[in-house]
């Protein structure tokens, strides 16, 4: 049942990590490390409170929402949902994040960017508290995806480090594919229940599961779980994982990061869950998982790789009991999530620790050390004993409701069977790595050939952390139903509801069967330690280990990918030429239109002719006639093709003019003068043709041109046919009537086309001036690496006399450059500077009952920065107009972005427009709309990718001018 009491609270339980990670990264030039770390805790402390204060309402109505409107239409709204499961996971998200900073303050070298990790750190705080309470599913995904890219970022960390770079890579793609494969089958899921809401999706278990979809679905979705939790097959990235920072280490692979998997199965199993496809999938998986990962902790040599995969073990147990479909075994697995992740983070920076006093992680070089660490080594040994499933003791708790579910039926096939038996053997082997720890790391003589020979107590504080999470496995394993007995029944019962099962979480039920499992696991793993002891030190790598590794097979597929796929499709399709580039461009370009069209059985009606008009068939004639002349002379000259292209785009516009669309021709006659001119600049880095002119005589020359004059054809057919057959479809005259009728009343503009693009549809236009910003950030990257052929065109004699000059006088004083060429032209390109400014206001003003705009002005305003570049040059332009595209580009998207933000602040749908009159003194009555602002985001966007590309493209005629000039200067001198 949804309540309101404090929902605010979840968007502030959301933004915080965010802005408080913002904020950290500002500070990367601070030389405090306490600040950054201050703030992170800050942060952390802040999430807890707020979790805190939630809980009594979460107790009392089980479910609280909070929803922002964004696309209701298609039942895309943000919506933000806690109850019991999604408080407990955030309080464990909060609390161990807190404990994390505290640790990071102490572990973390000087040497290391300090602000950037806490940054990376909250971010993927704020990512993680995302998934758990998103009350949507889309939304869930989103945050999903963040946490894959959170965790790279501090996998990478120490990027100087090829090993961390290649952990991040592999954690990055599995975990990435696995979300693309997750967001595949939540799309199927939102589908089948016809909303994308969660509260509605996991009361639709029935529909769902009857579904003829079902299977796909939950294959898709359990792609996600299973490589986000290591589940087996894709359990080797956690172990390559371990070369980032032990912090990140115990934050990301112990407690919350691999729990996402998991708990995405838990909180969509009501939905999912209780049929034999999802016990068989699951458990499969979860028992495969299990056993190999306690069967690979054993003899691993690495201390952390030791945890990781013990890690990797833990996480198989808790899918295990979710793959049963039984309340009891949600229960346990639920608890043990809790269990494992307060035991797994303590045993993770002790291991910190040891590696920080030590200076190594190898278990064959580490003994003796409880002389020199006796505070740590017993904390280390209760943690360890909690993973081993030790008496009195929270792990020993959930392990026994493990071991109580195996043994019960819950499905009649050979798996279920089979159980019992697999869990004692995977639990035996959890208690000998558990003895491997504690004996090899704190037993026996000192160690004599540490990097660091004097081991010693680090700071108390940074010890804290492992104090505090060591007395929560006590506390909890001592007196369990007066600590984590209520949240675990609140967070239990938001899963479960009437289904809840009676349990108790009293720590002697009698002797049993599974007390008896749990002391025959105790002593066989005894046992194996034992009798393994003195193999376990000297070992390699477990036996069968070069059979099982599923690293071999990602970096065999990779290899298959990226070496034999790829270089053969390179080999038979790519090709340094152009022209081929853009016959593939073409050809592919139009069977992805062709395929829906026939598809869709899209028809088109005739109708009758109208009254032929002379002069407009005149024109279009034309047009024909220079589309033929660029397409021929593109063969022979390029910048005679550029020209008649140009008078192309010109009858375009005048065409727009003749059938009363003025937005449209304004729009057109700008674009055509800022691609023509950039294009023109861009122009002379093309490379000469490899083939000589002389040679089109050929039958092989012949044959080419023959067949791209047919696909330009085809291709031109088509275009025409659709066009066609677009403005002699039938369209309701409701959908025109609409925007005429309510442009003015709900857009606050008499200019239909603009308050269309900035109100009606302006979340599309939000993605296209998005899209414009990444092409300009691509072209600007692109050719800052770019270098032209040397047999690229020479550059006018003027230009090369002018670079020559520069590059011997880069020094001179402002006044004495010297222009000989183009004097007047360039005086009256700047003295329109003001001019064109003035005519972009202009423009931009009037947009929103005018013709005009904030795409018109931007163009209008990139217009008279290019005429500064042409007529004074690169250096002069630069040394007196001051902008800075990058930050006119993040403005604007930040502008348009906060429109649609703002209407949310007032309880409207994402980019809903206000308008109003604004009564201005001497003036009267001035209309003004907030799409006024989003035009300005767009306005602001449009001028910095303009000058961007331009600025890239002025840049390489400055480098390779300078570069010939002072070459021939040396030719000459010698």
């Amino acid at each position: 049942m949804g309540v309101t009491a404090g929902p605010e609270l979840l968007l502030v339980l959301m933004l915080v990590p965010f802005i408080g990670s913002v904020l950290t990264a500002v500070m990367l030039r601070t030389d405090s490390r306490l600040l950054p770390a201050y703030l992170a805790a800050s942060v952390a402390v802040i999430e807890l409170a707020i979790l805190v204060v939630l809980y009594p309402t979460i107790a009392r109505d089980g479910v609280l929402l909070y929803e922002i409107e964004w696309l209701p239409q298609l039942g895309l709204n943000l919506t933000l949902r806690i109850d019991g499961l999604a408080w407990l996971f955030a309080m464990l998200i909060a609390s161990i994040g807190l404990l994390v900073v505290i640790y990071a303050r102490y572990y973390m070298s000087d040497s290391d960017p300090i602000p950037r990790f806490f940054s990376f750190l909250l971010a993927f705080m704020g990512s993680m508290l995302g998934i758990v309470i998103s009350g949507n599913v889309i939304l869930l995904s989103v945050f999903w995806e963040l946490t894959s890219l959170t965790s790279f970022l501090l996998i990478s960390y120490w990027h100087h480090s090829p090993t961390a770079r290649d952990g991040a890579r592999m954690a990055l793609t599995v975990t990435a594919a696995g979300g693309f494969c997750l967001l595949g089958g939540l799309l199927i899921l939102g589908n089948i229940v016809g909303s994308y809401d969660l509260d509605k999706i996991l009361a639709a278990g029935d529909v769902i599961r009857a579904h003829p979809l079902y299977l796909l679905s939950l294959v898709l979705i359990l792609l996600g779980a299973f490589t986000k939790s290591a589940q087996f097959p894709f359990h080797f990235w956690l172990p390559n994982a371990m070369a980032a920072p032990t912090p990140v280490s115990a934050y990301l692979h112990s407690a919350t990061m691999v729990k996402a998997g998991v708990f995405l199965l838990v909180r969509l199993s009501p939905a999912l869950s209780g049929t034999y496809e999802w016990f068989l999938l699951v458990g499969l998986a979860g028992i495969s998982t299990l056993l190999l990962g306690a069967y690979f902790a054993m003899f691993q040599q690495d201390l952390k790789g030791l945890l990781a995969y013990s890690t990797i073990s833990h996480l198989g147990l808790i899918t295990t009991l979710l793959s049963l479909g039984s309340p009891l075994a949600t229960v346990a697995a639920i608890f043990h999530m809790m269990n494992h992740a307060i035991f797994k983070a303590s045993l993770f920076m002790a291991a910190g620790i040891i590696d920080h006093e030590t200076g190594t992680r190898d278990l064959r070089r580490l003994r003796g050390l409880i002389r020199y660490l006796p505070i740590t080594g017993r904390l280390a040994m209760v943690a360890s004993a909690a993973m081993a499933g030790v008496p009195l003791l929270n792990g020993f708790l959930s392990k026994e409701m493990f071991f109580a579910e195996a043994v019960e039926t819950h499905a009649d096939s050979l798996l279920d069977t089979a159980l019992p038996y697999l869990a004692v053997i995977a639990s035996a082997f959890s208690v000998a790595y558990s003895l491997r720890f504690i004996h090899s790391v704190f037993f026996g003589p000192p160690a004599t050939d540490l990097p660091k020979p004097k081991p010693h107590e680090p700071p108390h504080w940074m010890r804290f952390p492992i104090e505090f999470l060591v007395l929560a496995c006590l506390v909890i394993g001592i007196i369990p139903n007066l600590t984590i007995g209520p949240f675990l029944r609140v967070a239990a019962y938001s899963v479960l509801g009437e289904t809840m099962p009676n349990y108790s979480l009293s720590i002697w039920h009698g002797f049993n069967i599974p007390l008896l499992m749990s002391v025959l696991a105790l002593v066989a793993g005894g046992l194996i330690y034992v009798a393994f002891r003195a193999y376990f030190s000297r070992c390699d790598g477990p036996p069968l280990s070069r059979h099982l590794q599923g690293q071999r097979i990602f970096e065999r597929v990779l290899v298959t990918v990226s070496w034999r796929w790829a270089r053969t499709l390179e080999g038979r399709f790519g090709t340094r030429k152009l022209q081929p580039q853009l016959r593939w461009v073409t050809v592919i370009g139009f069977l992805a239109a062709l395929l829906p069209l026939y598809l869709s059985g899209f028809q088109s009606r005739m109708i009758p002719p109208s009254a032929f008009d002379v002069p407009f068939s005149v024109m279009w004639l034309l047009g024909g006639g220079l589309s033929i002349g660029t397409a021929y002379l593109a063969k022979y000259h390029r910048l005679a093709a550029l020209v008649m292209l140009g008078g192309v785009g010109l009858i375009v516009c005048v065409t727009f003019v003749w059938l009363s669309a003025p937005d449209l021709a304004i729009t057109q006659l700008l674009v055509e003068i800022v691609t023509t001119v950039l294009i023109l600049l861009g122009l002379r880095w093309l490379p000469k043709r490899t083939e000589q002119l002389q040679d089109d005589l050929t039958f092989k020359a012949r044959f080419r041109r023959f067949r791209d004059f047919l696909l330009a054809a085809v291709c031109g057919l088509g275009m025409s046919f659709v066009a066609y057959a677009v403005m002699t479809m039938t369209v309701p005259d409701a959908i025109a009537r609409f925007f005429l009728d309510n442009a003015y009343s709900q857009g606050g503009g008499r200019n239909v086309v603009n308050v269309i693009l900035v109100d009606f549809r302006g979340f599309d236009t939000l993605g296209e001036i998005t899209v414009l910003g990444i092409v300009a950030l691509t072209v600007y990257a692109l050719l800052r690496r770019f270098r032209p052929a040397a047999d690229s065109m020479a550059p006018p004699e003027q230009q090369r006399a002018q670079a020559k000059y520069d590059a011997l006088h880069a020094d001179r004083s402002e006044g004495d450059t010297v222009r000989d060429y183009l004097l007047v032209p360039s005086v009256i390109m700047q003295w329109l500077f003001p001019v064109v400014i003035t005519l972009a206001i202009y423009i931009f003003i009037r947009g929103h009952d005018l013709p005009g705009g904030g795409f018109s002005a931007g163009l209008t305003m990139s217009i008279a920065f290019l005429l500064q570049y042409l007529a004074g040059g690169t250096r002069w332009a630069e040394e007196r107009i001051r902008i800075l595209p990058l930050r006119w580009m993040g403005t604007g998207i930040l502008l348009a972005s906060a429109t649609g933000i703002g209407a949310w602040l007032l309880g409207y749908p994402f980019l809903t427009s206000h308008s109003r009159y604004l009564e201005l003194p001497l003036i009267g009555q001035v209309p003004l709309a907030t799409a006024m602002i989003f035009d300005l985001g767009v306005f602001l966007l449009v001028v910095g990718s303009t000058v961007l590309i331009l600025v890239a493209l002025a840049h390489q005629s400055i480098r390779i001018n300078r570069l010939r000039a002072l070459e021939e200067s040396k030719e000459e001198g010698a």
